[in-house]
């Protein structure tokens, strides 16, 4: 008796297949090119708008709840309704990504920032003060700083998170690696195709947040030294 393989089971479709790669390595580099971007100009927007609002909630305690709840709102909704709502106003493009990421990015990085500022000790901004800085100087040249462990916690959440939505984006053809992921299971489930674009969201979300973690050790060298 003679039976033909399921497709799931064709040793001729492989789940990784270093031939894929090099047959199509423009297309891989160009999608890894993309997706790159496109995080990095997310996480970079949702900093420039989230800092602020942190900084908001914490010197104006009756907005904390607000901002918090706000964008936390806006992290539940789908992320799918959110391109369904927005797409009609901003096009079919990078912005409408970049605006959907950008919002589900708000809520860690303001909320690990109000934790950072709220851990500054009383007795050092008191100190400050008696220094002469005033909110801004005393913001500035120390209750952000020492914020900064806090912040670039955000930061890695937001980073890590943002790789793997953007790859929602491909329901508009701007997907970055979720281009290559959608089109191996439209090609007959492309197990090659699907795994070579989803381990390279991987490794770009392992990439950019040892990049930040780098950069948080640069930034606060008085942490170094700690132990636990």
């Amino acid at each position: 008796m003679s039976f033909r393989l399921s497709y799931r089971a064709d040793p001729g479709n492989p789940w990784f297949s270093w031939q894929y790669v090099r047959d199509n390595s423009d297309t891989v580099l160009t999608a890894l090119r993309d997706h790159t971007t496109l995080t990095l100009r997310a996480v970079l927007l949702a900093t420039l708008i989230a800092v602020p609002l942190a900084v908001l909630a914490y010197w104006f305690r009756p907005l904390t709840g607000p901002i918090l709840a706000l964008t936390g709102v806006l992290y539940t909704v789908p992320s799918l309704a959110l391109f369904a709502f927005i797409a009609p106003y901003l096009g079919i493009g990078v912005a409408t990504v970049l605006s959907v990421v950008v919002l589900y990015a708000l809520l860690v990085i303001v909320r690990n920032t109000v934790a950072g500022l709220d851990q500054v000790p009383a007795e050092v901004r008191e100190a400050a003060e008696g220094m002469g800085y005033g909110r801004w100087g005393r913001l500035l040249r120390v209750e952000l700083p020492l914020a900064l462990p806090g912040i670039l916690t955000g930061l890695r959440l937001a980073t890590v998170s943002t790789v793997a939505l953007i790859t929602v984006g491909v329901v508009i053809g701007r997907g970055g690696l979720g281009q290559i992921i959608f089109a191996g299971f439209n090609n007959n489930l492309y197990k090659a195709q699907i795994m070579t674009g989803t381990l390279l969201c991987v490794l770009l979300a392992l990439v950019l947040d040892l990049v930040l973690v780098g950069v948080g050790r640069l930034l606060t060298p008085w942490l170094r030294g700690r132990v636990g």
